[in-house]
């Protein structure tokens, strides 16, 4: 457990109260319990973590297992076969700025395939290679139109073709629907049933993590697509699902939270806005059978989803809030960042510090590890929000930025 000496000096006091009733959500810090965090640097054997050794050959592999069995489930690798075709391309897109292209993913298993279509922009005048973004996209497909006739904030392509970087998407509706009716349908029922039996089987963030790692292979294979350098992006639940696939899957240099909250960048143990009863009641089809144990028994999980943010160092995490958006807790996600980047810092080295106290509104902080903002306004994925991450990997990267 961290110690109370630490918490002490951390500006972000851990308050305590009572109980709360199940239906009541706290949004009064002087009401959030007291609690303790399971410590990063030591494993579940009690040994002490000092290491990068001990880290990425111990500690962090055990934290992996541990959200998969307590809280997102499996995500299974095994296929037989993987393959990718041009179904449609522009090399003249946005009045000549960008290559359009949009690839097939098709994935075989047991005689059994899908199809998952990635969209992809690439800009013409950029050098390349060309770093990429990728949006886990949950909203209406309009929000991600390849014909650029309907354009919306929530993915300005323009904006980031304009930046010199590939913009890419891909609806979580090929993989696994974003409803509780049908979200087995897709990847589950087709390629993975044996994980619907499963108390750690996967569910849907876990599919929309698979469907990110599916376009990770893709961009592997593209002479125009620098995969060393890319971002996979997720909003509010694809935010949930971004940190997941890039706890997992290292191939991916940067991971973006935006207003992810509860199951995502906030730590569950505050019960600020959404709870773990919550999110479950909500939407029971996105993480494992055994997160439902934890229902208003935040302090007997095993893990903190400052655990999830360490799983991703070395690489570069972000994490961004909104000042409106009390349900996700920003006070939680900025606390989890801070904690979670403790292995950044004291295991490999990084430079840099993020501060104790809460950043203000609209005042980023980009270190060589950890970025974060809290923009002002409501739970959205906005141009702004955007603008901030391609400021931090045009940082990151060394890339010119006017």
């Amino acid at each position: 457990m961290y110690c109370k000496a630490f918490l002490a000096l951390s500006l972000l006091t851990f308050h305590f109260s009572g109980t709360f009733a199940q239906e009541e959500f706290n949004y009064d810090e002087s009401r959030v319990p007291e609690y303790s965090l399971p410590d990063l640097f030591v494993s579940q054997q009690g040994a002490v973590i000092s290491s990068i050794q001990d880290w990425e050959h111990q500690r962090r592999e055990e934290i992996l297992r541990l959200f998969e069995d307590h809280v997102y489930g499996q995500v299974p690798e095994s296929m037989d076969d993987l393959s990718f075709s041009l179904a449609s391309e522009d090399k003249e897109a946005m009045e000549g700025k960008a290559h359009l292209k949009e690839i097939d993913i098709r994935v075989q298993r047991n005689g059994q395939s899908i199809t998952m279509r990635l969209i992809l922009f690439i800009p013409n005048m950029a050098p390349k290679p060309t770093p990429v973004f990728l949006l886990i996209n949950h909203r209406d497909p309009e929000n991600i139109d390849p014909t650029r006739k309907v354009k919306m904030g929530f993915w300005p392509a323009e904006n980031i073709i304009e930046r010199g970087f590939a913009a890419a998407t891909f609806h979580v509706k090929d993989v696994s629907d974003d409803n509780n009716d049908t979200f087995q349908e897709d990847i589950l029922q087709t390629l993975y049933p044996e994980q619907l039996t499963m108390e750690n089987g996967m569910r849907g963030l876990g599919a929309w993590a698979w469907g990110a790692m599916r376009a990770m292979d893709y961009f592997e294979t593209d002479p125009q697509i620098d995969a060393k350098k890319a971002a996979v992006v997720g909003h509010s639940r694809g935010g949930k699902a971004s940190l997941w696939t890039g706890a997992q899957d290292t191939r991916w240099a940067i991971t973006i939270s935006n207003d992810s909250g509860c199951g995502g960048a906030a730590l569950s143990r505050r019960r600020f806005g959404e709870t773990v009863r919550r999110i479950n009641t909500n939407f029971p089809y996105w993480f494992t059978d055994n997160f439902d144990r934890y229902n208003d028994r935040e302090e007997l999980l095993p893990l903190d989803q400052h655990m999830l943010i360490a799983a991703t160092a070395p690489r570069a995490v972000y994490v961004a809030s909104a000042s409106e958006d009390q349900w996700a807790d920003p006070k939680g996600e900025y606390l989890s960042l801070l904690l979670g980047t403790r292995v950044h810092r004291e295991i490999y080295q990084m430079d840099g510090t993020l501060p104790s106290g809460l950043p203000e509104v609209e005042s980023p902080l980009h270190l060589p590890y950890a970025g974060h903002h809290i923009r002002e306004g409501k739970h959205n994925l906005t141009p702004y929000d955007w603008e901030r991450y391609m400021d931090f990997a045009s940082q990151l990267y060394g890339l010119a930025h006017e």
